[in-house]
């Protein structure tokens, strides 16, 4: 278990669900670890123990990725910790669905700093980390980029905006050996989700019974892909927006 050996990632928003599986992911394939959070310390310190313990290498980083000072902070305690960098996941994000007439302008542009310019902001500093040999940049989207439902039009616009960054810098990053690519989950298993009421919920049901893979998804099948992605197994893949989603919306 060795395919990112000698690697250092940074995991924005990685506290619990989907982040969190792609850092104890990263860490048994021998990465040395950043888990990034912005409030759940408790769960972070989780995440840490997790990896530490199975023999892993990681540290907490506490930053808002929508605040520039947090993400110099969050890349300077990296360089501090690890020297370098090779790997960036930008998995932080929030999704505040609402109707039309509910719409504020505190909930689009929080949606938007954190899953727009947040990943922005960590990819200019990533970029500074990066060695001779390059980097690997992973964007957490949505299939909702795709396929927007009622009363996401924002939290599906700032995941179709990460896409059109995704294919936009592949491109700027001409001959600098830097990739970037997208993953798409579908509905996933997660704390949000558990919260939300949908994990049970007739509407989850509805959705397993349309999934030609017969099920929701669990954190671990976007980490899975997430690895491909980061190791030398994706090394001819760029520019991609790679959908995880058991095939419901491939129908």
């Amino acid at each position: 278990m060795d395919k990112l050996k000698n690697k250092t990632a940074v995991v924005t928003g990685a506290s619990k669900g989907i982040g969190a599986s792609i850092a104890q992911y990263f860490a048994a394939e021998g990465a040395k670890v950043v888990v990034n959070y912005a409030s759940d310390k408790a769960g972070a310190e989780r995440v840490v123990k997790s990896i530490t313990d199975n023999g892993g290498t990681a540290i907490l980083v506490k930053a808002d990725v929508s605040k520039a000072s947090d993400v110099i902070a969050l890349f300077e305690e990296t360089k501090n910790a690890f020297g370098t960098l090779d790997i960036l996941v930008n998995n932080a994000g929030i999704y505040q669905y609402a109707s039309i007439e509910e719409l504020s302008e505190e909930s689009f542009h929080k949606q938007f700093n954190i899953n727009v310019l947040g990943s922005l902001l960590t990819i200019q500093a990533a970029l500074k980390l990066f060695g001779n040999t390059g980097g690997n940049i992973i964007n957490i989207s949505s299939e909702v980029s795709k396929t927007p439902l009622p009363t996401g039009s924002v939290y599906s616009a700032t995941k179709a905006a990460l896409d059109a960054i995704t294919i936009s810098l592949s491109k700027e990053f001409s001959g600098r050996n830097i990739r970037i690519n997208s993953i798409l989950p579908g509905v996933v298993e997660t704390e949000g989700s558990r919260s939300a009421g949908f994990i049970g919920s007739d509407a989850e049901t509805k959705l397993v019974a349309s999934t030609p893979l017969g099920r929701t998804g669990q954190p671990e099948d976007i980490a899975k892909t997430a690895v491909f992605l980061a190791s030398e197994d994706g090394a001819w893949i760029n520019g991609e927006k790679i959908s995880v989603s058991g095939g419901i919306y491939g129908l």
